[in-house]
């Protein structure tokens, strides 16, 4: 049950009365948000119950463990993730050189990062706490995200458009650079460059395909 997961609480009092799919997605949204500000082991389900207006017995009649919780916020974050991404494939098209492959994929994440800071502290807070939600998000999400670029750079690479070498090592080596400039600016964004996607992206793929030296 939810409340062997370090959460406790009296029943909140109800609200406007909810159809059940409307109230499941109250108590999705409100545990995103909740997660995302105090981490996992931070919020209970009084405050999760409060903040949707219903009492915790009601949070099990849609939610009865922690591990269906955590599956339906991963598919929801993924569900509002997937258009975005359809949308920016299909302006990548099927012919690219290197650099336009790295520009797509640079200003993809990058958006992703900016359009969805919430989601990046929830994911952040779900891994540094060891909750079975960072291992979901990485198998429904992240894995077949990273096997899809390694897909099209490999064909790119059959070819001839991309040089040879290891499509996994090239492919996370520049998600690396542009997620870490992501995450710093949500986490410290008194300290990090202020620098539109549009102007950052560009001078990233640079720096990944040709290096700091003088040629």
């Amino acid at each position: 049950m939810l409340a062997d997961a370090n959460f406790e609480g009296q029943p909140a009092s109800p609200r406007a009365r909810l159809t059940g799919a409307e109230r499941r997605a109250a108590i999705l949204e409100a545990a995103i948000q909740l997660f995302s500000q105090n981490g996992f082991r931070g919020t209970t389900t009084r405050q999760l119950a409060a903040a949707v207006g219903v009492s915790e017995p009601v949070l099990y009649q849609h939610f009865a463990t922690k591990r269906e919780l955590y599956d339906a916020i991963v598919d929801h974050l993924i569900e509002g993730t997937q258009a975005q991404f359809c949308q920016s494939l299909a302006q990548l098209g099927e012919k690219f050189t290197e650099r336009e492959f790295f520009l797509w994929l640079g200003k993809l994440i990058l958006e992703w990062y900016e359009q969805r800071p919430r989601e990046v502290r929830l994911l952040l807070f779900s891994a540094l706490e060891g909750h079975d939600l960072a291992q979901l998000w990485h198998q429904k999400a992240v894995s077949q995200f990273m096997e899809y670029v390694e897909a099209c750079y490999e064909r790119q690479v059959a070819a001839g458009t991309f040089v040879q070498g290891d499509a996994l090592f090239s492919a996370r080596a520049f998600i690396c650079m542009v997620g870490h400039y992501g995450q710093t600016r949500i986490l410290f964004p008194e300290h990090g460059l202020d620098l539109p996607a549009e102007q950052v992206v560009p001078l990233l793929v640079d720096l990944f395909l040709n290096g700091v030296r003088t040629r």
